[in-house]
């Protein structure tokens, strides 16, 4: 079984739909967690009647909802979604199928909700680097063992950017990173769209050169709503 894994902090706007491309899955054996951290909007309501498990925590926090999601999971594969990322129909059977036991982590392609060049542009850099392993990263996806996922002790809920990275470099030290290109992860660009294409792509470029030289520790990222 696949736990499907969602965080979500005042998510009311994205959260109906990507509850339902889900639900929508032509592979069956899945549950799917919402953790609602704190929200101050219509998150719990929206995911209430839509999800096998909610969780709500008054504080906010990514990496901590995903750990107290996953220490709640019951399936054997952690999937942990992106509450503004929705995914294609046959997602779920094409992890089931093609992540083994040989791997230890891997994500979806991505795709950017939007038809703006330079949208798409971004993501075919990401995909090419997540494709032949140049930056082993993810595109709102990571999925997991769950055992692995637990040996390796989670997402460190110190770091609030750069987490995924973190969690992928550790359980590489597991097993095989996947990449599945079949089936898409399609991602909102809201960031982008407040920020600006040049000067989103910059802080990008910014935080990850200060993660091989430095430490991103004590980074935060401005929440976009």
């Amino acid at each position: 079984m696949i736990s499907v894994i969602i965080p979500a902090h005042n998510e009311e706007r994205y959260l109906r739909g990507t509850l339902n491309t889900v639900q929508r899955q032509n592979y069956q054996r899945y549950e799917i967690v919402v953790v609602a951290n704190g929200c101050t909007d219509q998150t719990p309501a929206v995911a209430a009647n839509r999800c096998h498990n909610l969780i709500i925590v008054p504080e906010k926090g990514l990496s901590r909802a995903r750990n107290l999601g996953a220490h709640a999971a019951r399936g054997e594969l952690l999937l942990f979604l992106d509450a503004d990322t929705v995914l294609e129909w046959d997602a779920l059977e094409n992890v089931a199928r093609q992540f083994t036991r040989d791997h230890a982590v891997g994500t979806l392609k991505g795709k950017p909700d939007s038809d703006r060049l330079p949208h798409h542009l971004i993501y075919f850099l990401k995909n090419f680097e997540h494709r032949w392993s140049l930056h082993p990263g993810s595109s709102g996806v990571i999925f997991c063992w769950k055992d692995d996922f637990e040996a390796m002790g989670g997402f460190d809920e110190a770091l609030e950017v750069m987490e995924n990275s973190d969690l992928i470099r550790k359980l590489k030290t597991l097993g095989k990173y996947l990449y599945i290109q079949e089936s898409a992860a399609i991602t909102s660009m809201r960031r982008y769209e407040k920020y600006g294409f040049v000067r989103a792509c910059k802080l990008w470029c910014k935080l990850w050169l200060q993660s091989l030289f430095s430490t991103v520790r004590y980074k935060r990222y401005e929440t976009i709503r």
